[in-house]
C-alpha cells in the first residue's frame, strides 16, 4: 500500500482524499516509482473540477519525479536507480506508482528533483508553444498573459532567450515585478491597466505577433485587439473560464487572425517528440537561460491547500507537492 490523492467526485479541493492506495508489480513496459517530487498545475484542477473529464475514482495528478524501484518485463532503456520524469499521466498525486517506461525521460544530474518536477509539464507546455505551435523569430514581439505564473516564467525567460521582444500581464504590482525579472521587457498590470490599450501603445499600434493565452474567458477578446494583421492567439488554458467563439467572423473583422487551441497530448504523441522537448528543455536550464522558481511546496496530504491558493492566485512561479 502506498498513500495517494484520490477523486472519487467532482467538485471544489475538498473532494481530494488522501488515503491508502494499491499499487500492484509493473508489468510489461512497466516501471514501478518511487516518488521525490510531485508538480502541481492548473490541469489537475481542471479534472479534480470535472471540466476535463476522468473516470472516476482517480488519483489526482499529472507530473511528477521518482526512482525507478521495480522493471517489468521488455523494459531495456531504464535500469532500478534511475532518476526519471514524466507529464501528463493522470494519477501523480501519490507516493508510489506504476509508470509506462516510453513515457519516462531521464533526468540528468544537472538538475534537482523538485526543479524537474515543477519545470517538466509547464516547460513542455513553454517549448511546444514557443517552438511548434507558433515558432518564435529573433525581433517578434509576443504576449504571454500570466507571466508570473509557472508556465509563464519558464516561457517568457525561453522567448527572451530567442531574442523576442516579451510583453507579459500580471495582476499585482509584486506579479509584475517578478515578471519583470523573468524574461519579460514590458508587463501589464491588467487589474489597473487596460492590456491592449497597453499593448497598442508598446507596439507603436502594429500589434504583436502572437499571444499565448491561458487565462482564457477573461483576456480572449482583448487579446484579439493585441494582435497583429494575420497574427495567431494560441489559447491554451482555461483558468478563467472556457473559450467560447459564437461568432467566427470575429476573426475577419480584426485583421484575418488565426486562433489555436492546442494540448501537448498532439504534440507528444511519439517518444521521439517528448525526447526532444525534455533534451532542449533541461538544456536550457542548465545553461542558466531558464531559471526556474519554485515558490511554493506542500506536502502530499496538503493537496488540498495547494490547490486553493493556485486557483485564487496566491501563488507565483511554481509549485511542488513533496509526497
Amino acid at each position: 500500500m502506498t498513500k495517494a490523492i484520490l477523486v472519487h467526485q467532482t467538485g471544489g479541493p475538498e473532494v481530494l482524499s488522501f488515503e491508502d492506495h494499491a499499487v500492484g508489480a509493473p508489468g510489461a513496459g512497466q516501471v514501478a516509482l518511487h516518488q521525490t517530487a510531485i508538480g502541481l498545475n492548473f490541469i489537475d484542477t481542471y479534472q479534480r473540477a470535472g471540466l476535463y473529464p476522468v473516470q472516476l475514482p482517480f488519483v489526482a495528478g499529472n507530473e511528477a519525479v521518482g526512482v525507478v524501484t521495480a522493471l517489468g518485463d521488455g523494459v531495456t532503456d531504464f535500469k532500478i536507480g534511475d532518476r526519471v520524469a514524466y507529464q501528463g499521466l493522470v494519477g501523480a498525486y501519490a507516493q508510489e506508482r506504476l509508470v509506462t517506461a516510453d513515457r519516462l525521460v531521464p533526468i540528468p544530474d544537472a538538475v534537482d528533483d523538485q526543479t524537474a518536477a515543477a519545470i517538466l509539464l509547464k516547460g513542455l507546455t513553454a517549448y511546444y508553444l514557443l517552438f511548434k505551435t507558433w515558432a518564435v523569430a529573433r525581433d517578434e514581439t509576443i504576449l504571454w498573459h500570466a507571466a508570473a505564473g509557472g508556465t509563464g516564467l519558464i516561457a517568457t525567460q525561453w522567448a527572451k532567450a530567442l531574442g523576442a521582444t516579451v510583453i507579459g500581464t500580471a495582476g499585482s504590482d509584486d506579479k509584475t515585478a517578478l515578471a519583470s525579472a523573468h524574461g519579460c521587457d514590458h508587463v501589464i498590470n491588467y487589474t489597473t491597466e487596460d492590456f491592449a490599450e497597453r499593448v497598442r501603445e508598446i507596439t507603436d499600434g502594429r500589434g504583436v505577433d502572437v499571444v499565448y493565452d491561458g487565462v482564457g474567458k477573461a483576456t480572449f477578446e482583448k487579446s484579439l485587439d493585441c494582435l497583429r494583421p494575420r497574427g495567431l492567439l494560441a489559447s491554451f488554458g482555461n483558468a478563467s473560464g472556457v473559450v467560447a467563439i459564437p461568432d467566427i467572423t470575429v476573426l475577419a473583422r480584426k485583421g484575418s487572425l488565426y486562433v489555436t487551441r492546442p494540448t501537448g497530448a498532439h504534440y507528444f504523441s511519439q517518444r521521439a517528440e517528448l525526447l526532444e522537448g525534455a533534451k532542449a528543455l533541461f538544456e536550457a536550464v542548465a545553461s542558466g537561460a531558464i531559471k526556474v522558481q519554485v515558490n511554493h511546496s506542500f506536502s502530499l496530504a496538503q493537496a488540498a491547500d495547494a490547490h486553493r491558493a493556485l486557483e485564487s492566485r496566491q501563488t507565483t512561479g511554481s509549485v511542488v507537492l513533496i509526497p
